[in-house]
């Protein structure tokens, strides 16, 4: 099947992209990822604004010169318009979804931070790989990307996602989804882990959905604890965050 020219485009952005955080997120700047993989400064810039493809030997050499895989940068899901019908005719739910979006309020730098879960169709048992990039959400936009390599358990009751930042392998983050096969469009959860900023163990209120959100001050007032939770906390002893809106 040929494709349209716009969605090769819409690729070599896409990989274009990944290049550029994974690049950024090392520190290391376009002319020493070209000179890692014999290619000038110029053709390493078109590789990371889209403007040319990659060939599969290029694209392993700078896969491995940023210390990532291959499927770390090619994650790109094309819809075919057999898959485009089969969306229409299926009920999309958090159990057959293959890109998730949540958000969180962190009070530390008060900013609202987004992230992108896409699973991957690598599958062992009941297990896929997935990956996590999580963003600073500004009025002006989007920075200070982190990236993340991990996987997605499911069954029945839950979802568990665990991910490791591919820079910082201490830091660890774990997701829970509870009742994925509802039909609902969101659910609250909490995502666990080690924070990266002081390395200690931290929990974040997060608001997971099946389809991107916009930034509002009603969105982060939505991610903040309420007194209810904090009371109901204390109460406990522990901290429980209801997953039903």
């Amino acid at each position: 099947m040929i494709r349209e020219p716009s969605d090769s485009q819409a690729i070599n952005r896409h990989i274009g992209t990944r290049i550029r955080t994974h690049r950024k997120n090392m520190g290391m700047t376009i002319q020493t990822l070209a000179d890692k993989i014999f290619k000038s400064r110029a053709t390493v810039s078109k590789y990371e604004t889209g403007e040319i493809s990659l060939d599969m030997v290029t694209l392993f050499n700078v896969a491995s010169a940023l210390q990532v895989t291959p499927n770390q940068l090619i994650d790109y899901r094309v819809n075919t318009q057999s898959e485009t019908g089969l969306r229409a005719s299926a009920m999309k739910t958090f159990h057959n979804a293959s890109q998730l979006y949540f958000y969180f309020y962190d009070g530390r730098y008060n900013r609202l931070k987004d992230g992108v879960i896409n699973i991957l169709p690598e599958k062992e048992g009941n297990q896929h790989t997935a990956t996590l990039t999580i963003s600073v959400v500004t009025r002006d936009g989007k920075s200070s990307e982190i990236y993340y390599l991990g996987s997605v358990t499911y069954s029945d009751r839950l979802i568990r996602f665990s991910f490791i930042n591919q820079y910082n392998t201490l830091e660890e983050c774990l997701l829970y989804i509870f009742n994925p096969l509802e039909l609902r469009d969101s659910t609250y959860g909490m995502l666990c882990g080690i924070s990266s900023a002081d390395m200690r163990p931290c929990a974040f209120k997060c608001l997971v959905t099946l389809t991107s959100q916009q930034y509002s001050d009603g969105l982060k007032e939505q991610l903040r604890l309420t007194r209810d939770e904090l009371k109901e906390s204390k109460k406990l002893n522990m901290l429980v965050i209801d997953n039903v809106l």
